[in-house]
């Protein structure tokens, strides 16, 4: 049987985290969105989100709930190297739990300490928050247990053939944009004829393992989770009691009887999944109506444990969809979202290959005898985990077509440390307000001018961008803290906040800043 439905201004295909995110965005944004997913959300495996993402996820109401339903926040995450679980660890690696970052940035007011700091949260139980908050959401019309078959291009948007996979009903949906966040071996992705590029050079075949071992509870140094890293075997314990997941060169560990010598441990093989490193990233983000997110744009898993360049991907995606389907954004926006993410996933994939050749390489010195103090010293050179407070709340769009430049230099990173700034393209200072509320709580769901002058000039300027039909928000402050940090006066926020423009004075083209940041310079 098939039917065919009405016209849909957005179709998301796939409801993990980063469909879910895009959903929620769009629904923000007053944006009715038909969201068709194969599975119900029930997924193993864990989620290291960062604090940047769960910023992003406070603007949605998201972190509290999250937090709930994840790991205790007094949970420290160790990292343990060794040569053998025989020996005594070469180099431990501490991360802060949430409740010492909380204390460590309790006085701290200068625009360094985050709004949010990470969180760990099984990936099950992430995908029962963020469903639920689907489900509760009135623009969005969640169809779980529907497969998308195919994807095709049309003058006016895109049609999806689904099959109701509960039913057999087939089913036509047109929508005006379709955003596929359907995983690594996207459909939407092969419809619209998107290839991916690898890394370059070699590829290592990996084999991942999950299995039970009690034997292991000794070797956890603590009620948080832990990472062994046992010469070139990397094995991580999940939330669940005596769960664990095993990574290493498929050359090294065959399914169950390899995997129990290199341990000396009893194990129970629950599941085993092959993967490379060739990390792929979509060549394009976009066909027209049709574009790409998450693991669908770049496939980090298993990989990587976290779901932050997915998350980055869809508050930057929805934002800027919103402002299409809405009418005041303008041709250059949408088509900025892969001018800002696909560079931002080229990062993030460096930063994962490291890591990797990292556990390689202490696998390949470990294996050649090096002593004790000689591999310490190596794993030393390395990045260690810290709290988040550098890289991830640093990114910057630094060559956005929809930002407005400024000339000198921005300025740079201290170590695990935030240098204050509200340099464009960047993200603008956390600061607690005299009334212990947060800034970035205050701002809008649209544009928002923050105002820091006197007089609150930019009074004017929210008012000429209203009556150009630009949801920018007038927001004056005159809080110190504030004004101590951000650096100018008048600073023009996006709503993924990121800062679009900024000055001292009032401009005197407002006019082609607006055209600039929406999207409509030519």
């Amino acid at each position: 049987m098939t039917s065919n439905s009405k016209r849909r201004d957005a179709l998301i295909v796939g409801a993990g985290t980063t469909g879910a995110v895009l959903a929620l965005e769009l629904a923000a944004h007053n944006v009715h969105t038909i969201v068709i997913d194969r599975g119900d959300g029930d997924q193993a495996g864990l989620e290291h989100l960062s604090g940047r993402s769960m910023e992003l996820l406070r603007r949605l109401d998201l972190a509290a709930g999250i937090r709930r339903a994840g790991v205790d926040a007094d949970d420290e995450t160790d990292v343990v190297w060794s040569a053998g679980l025989d020996r005594p660890p070469v180099f431990v690696a501490r991360r802060p739990s949430v409740s010492q970052l909380v204390q460590r940035y309790a006085t701290v007011n200068d625009g360094s300490a985050p709004a949010e700091h990470h969180q760990q949260i099984a990936r099950k139980q992430l995908a029962q928050v963020l469903r639920a908050a689907m489900r509760a959401e009135r623009c969005i019309d969640l169809r779980e247990g529907w497969t998308c078959h195919a994807v095709r291009v049309a003058e006016d948007g895109a049609a999806v053939t689904a099959v109701d996979e509960r039913t057999g009903a087939q089913h036509t949906i047109q929508a005006r944009y379709v955003v596929g966040c359907d995983g690594p071996r996207s459909t939407v992705r092969r419809c619209v004829d998107v290839g991916v590029a690898a890394m370059a050079g070699q590829h290592m075949q990996y084999r991942a393992i999950e299995f039970r071992s009690k034997d292991l509870a000794l070797h956890a140094r603590g009620p948080g989770l832990t990472t062994i890293v046992v010469g070139d075997l990397t094995i991580l314990s999940r939330p669940e009691r005596h769960l664990w997941v095993g990574h290493a060169p498929v050359g090294l560990m065959g399914p169950g009887d390899q995997l129990r010598a290199r341990l000396g441990a009893s194990v129970e093989v629950l599941g085993v999944q092959d993967w490379d490193d060739s990390l792929p990233v979509a060549q394009v983000y976009r066909r027209g109506p049709v574009l790409l997110a998450g693991e669908a744009a770049h496939g980090f898993r298993p990989a990587g444990d976290t779901a932050d360049t997915g998350i980055g991907d869809a508050v930057d995606l929805g934002w800027k969809l919103a402002a299409a389907i809405h009418g005041w954004g303008g041709p250059a926006l949408l088509d900025s979202y892969e001018a800002e993410r696909r560079p931002r996933a080229l990062m993030d994939r460096e930063l994962l290959a490291r890591g990797l050749e990292t556990r390689l390489r202490f696998g390949r010195l470990a294996a050649a005898g090096a002593p004790q103090d000689y591999l310490a010293g190596f794993l030393r050179q390395e990045p260690a985990p810290g709290d988040d407070v550098g890289i991830g709340y640093g990114g910057r769009y630094a060559a956005s077509p929809v930002v407005w430049p400024e000339r000198g230099n921005p300025p740079g990173l201290q170590a695990h440390r935030i240098t204050p700034s509200t340099w464009p393209g960047g993200r603008p200072p956390a600061v607690r307000l005299a009334d212990g509320g947060q800034l970035f709580d205050r701002l809008g769901p649209g544009l928002t001018l923050v105002d820091l002058t006197d007089g609150a000039e930019g009074r004017g300027l929210a008012a000429a961008a209203a009556a150009r039909g630009l949801p920018v928000a007038h927001l004056p402050v005159a809080d110190p803290a504030v004004r101590a940090c951000w650096g100018r006066r008048l600073v023009l926020v996006r709503p993924d906040q990121h800062v679009a423009w900024r000055d001292d004075a009032v401009p005197d083209n407002w006019n082609a800043i607006l055209d600039r940041v929406c999207g409509n310079s030519q």
